[in-house]
């Protein structure tokens, strides 16, 4: 009997955001990788399906259009939560910055509403990603579930989790409470 059969003796050695880039630099992590850095662990992503690319493409558009110059869409673009974690959620309405974050990252003060859609991905959004955000009081966060075919709204995150959750379906709009005109069709979100 090994360590990997006890893995509860095992110290795991955290990276930094720091070591995960330098990491990307040196050619350690493949160009085009699709891995993030959660809580210290380079995670895998899952691939891209057409439906979640599509739900992706159709929030872009719709919050695109809805909030002009009032915010700036990023599009799986890295977030900057601590010196441990750099998630890439689906979709961010960020405030807006001259510079576009090229100085830095997003941190989760810049975040108006963060975006994570889920096909084969829910639980471990569920159970990893929004726990994760709540500790690092992002605002709000959506989870567009395709396969139960709901939006779930979580907003005011308090000790580690979100106090205020709504679900919605079809038909409904739906909309981010700090850009309250940026109002998203659920009909034309979540249909396939």
């Amino acid at each position: 009997m090994g360590l990997i059969d006890h893995p509860d003796l095992l110290r795991r050695h955290r990276l930094t955001v720091a070591q995960y880039h330098r990491m990307g630099e040196v050619g350690v992590l493949a160009p085009g990788a699709r891995v993030e850095l959660v809580e210290g662990e380079v995670v895998e992503m899952a691939p891209i399906g057409s439906r979640h690319a599509a739900a992706v493409n159709k929030l872009n558009r719709m919050l695109s259009a809805a909030v002009g110059e009032a915010a700036l869409v990023a599009v799986q673009n890295p977030l900057r939560l601590d010196d441990h974690s750099e998630p890439q959620p689906d979709l961010m309405l960020l405030a807006p910055r001259e510079d576009f974050y090229a100085a830095a990252h997003p941190r989760p003060a810049d975040v108006l509403l963060l975006v994570e859609v889920a096909d084969t991905t829910s639980r471990y959004d569920r159970e990893v990603k929004l726990p994760l955000y709540a500790r690092h009081g992002v605002a709000e966060v959506w989870l567009v579930d395709l396969d139960e075919g709901l939006v779930h709204l979580l907003r005011e995150p308090r000790d580690g989790r979100y106090t205020q959750i709504q679900v919605s379906a079809t038909p409904g709009v739906v909309a981010p409470q700090a850009l309250p005109a940026a109002a998203v069709d659920l009909s034309l979100l979540l249909a396939r």
